[in-house]
């Protein structure tokens, strides 16, 4: 019998892994297909919510505690496994300047650096940059993240401390007597004391056998990815709900798109048009890059953008890390951290009401 057992080994199951890994406690991880192969490899990985003037203050909460862990945690996963996460400072640049009196707001109010960038300033900093804008908005602080690096290091730094079950799916959650004691898998029954289901979009599916579920949806995202010269583009990029990242070996990441089409992972050709014409519009240069690939991933869409986190009601030992929309990301460190202070019975490190199942969001 496992003292944890985590259900899904995406970005949010791999560092709830991690933490729980640090006590002397038997960990196991289970997930249906390999270890961050989903949405966690699908994204950007923008270290920020985009716009994130626009989120509750719960969401920001756990981006900011996220954003002061990301330097130390890739130095320590590089030091672990020698996979280099890319963790990289490039600063976020939001075109959309109509927005600059939210943003100069929720930076004073959260002392985040913002500022406004004026026409000369714009196109020194991204000369190759098509638009000629009078502002642009900037948040320096901001990072990115390699995320298929981040998902492959934190496997290997699990490696010899979790039990690690992949292309094993969990049928079911197994209670009695108003307690868990473990799940039914495709591959028989697993005993655990306690269980966290960190399985993104199929989260609400797993749960509803059992009682209510959270209510957190699948929702399709496509990307694109063009392979030019490095530095083409200095900063990540973020105009009218798209956004471009610049990795640093040239690859050039563009989405993302929010598309309703349940469980579906298929591509389309009027994304791919809709996305090629976005990156081009901004750096016509793209032009003569090859499209290097095209794909799609789910994001676990939840009212307001807020993720659950905490226990199960009804059902002691069972807990939910789940339902971070766009921002697992930049809110998993602080998620993991918080349901295994949960877990754990330690102090948390914000206040948990904002993320429990039972507590009010928008529709």
């Amino acid at each position: 019998m496992s003292d944890y057992l985590i259900v899904g080994g995406g970005v949010m199951g791999l560092l709830t892994a991690y933490e729980l890994a640090k006590t002397d406690a038997s960990v196991t991880l289970v997930e249906m297909r390999a270890s961050g192969r989903e949405s966690s490899w699908a994204g950007g990985g923008i270290l920020s919510p985009l716009y994130p003037w626009r989120y509750a203050r719960s969401v920001t909460q756990l981006a900011l505690w996220s954003q002061a862990r990301y330097p130390e945690l890739a130095r320590e996963l590089l030091d672990l496994t020698g996979t280099d996460p890319e963790y990289r400072e490039s600063g976020l640049m939001i075109l959309d300047a109509e927005e600059r009196d939210l943003a100069l707001a929720w930076g004073e109010r959260y002392q985040v650096p913002v500022e406004l960038l004026d026409r000369t300033r714009l196109a020194a900093a991204e000369p190759n940059l098509a638009l000629r804008l009078d502002n642009a908005i900037w948040l320096p602080g901001v990072a990115q993240i390699r995320n298929p690096r981040l998902t492959s290091a934190l496997r290997a730094a699990i490696d010899h401390k979790v039990t690690l079950r992949e292309n094993e799916e969990v049928l079911d959650i197994l209670a009695e007597d108003g307690r868990v004691r473990g799940v039914r898998t495709t591959k028989g029954e697993l005993a655990a004391k306690q269980v966290v289901v960190c399985a993104g979009a199929w989260t609400a599916q797993l749960l509803e056998r059992i009682g209510v579920a959270p209510r957190i949806r699948p929702v399709r995202g496509q990307m694109m990815l063009f392979h030019t010269k490095p530095e083409q583009i200095a900063h990540v990029m973020l105009y009218r709900d798209r956004y471009i990242i610049p990795r640093q070996d040239g690859r050039v990441l563009i989405g993302g798109t929010l598309e309703e089409a349940g469980f579906s992972k298929g591509t389309t050709s009027t994304a791919k048009d809709v996305l090629y014409r976005f990156a081009v519009e901004l750096y016509p240069e793209l032009q003569r890059a090859s499209v290097e690939d095209h794909w799609a991933g789910l994001r676990p869409g939840s009212p307001d953008g807020i993720p659950y986190i905490g226990p199960y009601p009804g059902i002691d030992g069972l807990f939910v890390n789940a339902g971070h929309f766009r921002n697992g990301l930049v809110t998993g460190p602080a998620s993991a951290r918080l349901i295994s202070d949960l877990m754990l019975q330690r102090e948390p490190i914000v206040p948990p009401e904002p993320y429990a199942l039972d507590a009010e969001r928008g529709s």
